[in-house]
């Protein structure tokens, strides 16, 4: 009675996505096709990162909204069946275990598991695992992300091996978080690795990427 929901697309009170929004977010056009980032084989978002479906994600990743955590998963499901990728294994992007204990859950691994539920192919979070504690990607930005994020993953290969990955994570910047984790992946074995996010940032999105290849490409 003191704190009922509010839904995060709007405001209204005892849901926290209403009917509405939900609607709203279906006549969302499916972003074209990020394309291949190394050293992953394809990258893809459900929407850019603008308006409701923005607020749902920082509503999920900063303010404890799993609930959406569905819809958005749903969504990605959505995306994923027009890709005609074939995937064996969904793994979330992981949280180090001290953000982890702070947020309390990992909303990537929530949204992975939807994700799984509605296409019925198999979520194994403990594939993939971060091994050392980053600054925050929001703080910094360009080829710093890459800098930031390299070696900062691990993939365990007797989940993996031989197996085509797909990471989910909530949004997708320059790619180096993909990036760094498609790494990590394909070091343990991985056949080959995919990314789907719920949103693509879409200011300066190219500047950015290619900032990034261009780092990628030099360190390589």
């Amino acid at each position: 009675l003191l704190f009922p929901p509010r839904c995060v697309g709007c405001g209204r009170i005892d849901t926290s996505w209403c009917t509405d929004c939900q609607q709203d977010m279906d006549k969302l056009a499916f972003p074209d096709d990020i394309g291949a980032i190394e050293p992953l084989s394809a990258v893809m978002a459900s929407a850019w990162h603008t308006d409701k479906i923005r607020e749902a994600v920082q509503a999920l990743k900063y303010e404890n909204a799993r609930a959406v955590a569905k819809p958005l998963g749903k969504r990605l499901a959505q995306c994923l069946q027009k890709q005609q990728w074939i995937i064996d294994i969904v793994v979330p992007v992981p949280l180090h275990t001290k953000r982890l204990a702070e947020r309390g859950y990992n909303q990537a691994q929530l949204l992975a598991e939807q994700v799984a539920i509605e296409t019925e192919i198999y979520c194994e979070p403990a594939a993939l695992q971060r091994v050392r504690e980053t600054k925050s990607q929001v703080t910094i930005s360009g080829a710093e992300r890459l800098t930031n994020i390299t070696g900062a993953f691990a993939a365990t290969n007797s989940l993996i091996n031989g197996q085509i990955v797909l990471i989910i994570d909530d949004v997708y910047t320059t790619g180096s978080t993909m990036r760094a984790c498609g790494e990590a992946l394909l070091l343990a074995g991985a056949q080959s690795v995919y990314g789907l996010t719920v949103t693509a940032a879409g200011h300066s999105f190219t500047h950015k990427k290619e900032t990034v290849d261009e780092h990628y490409n030099t360190r390589a």
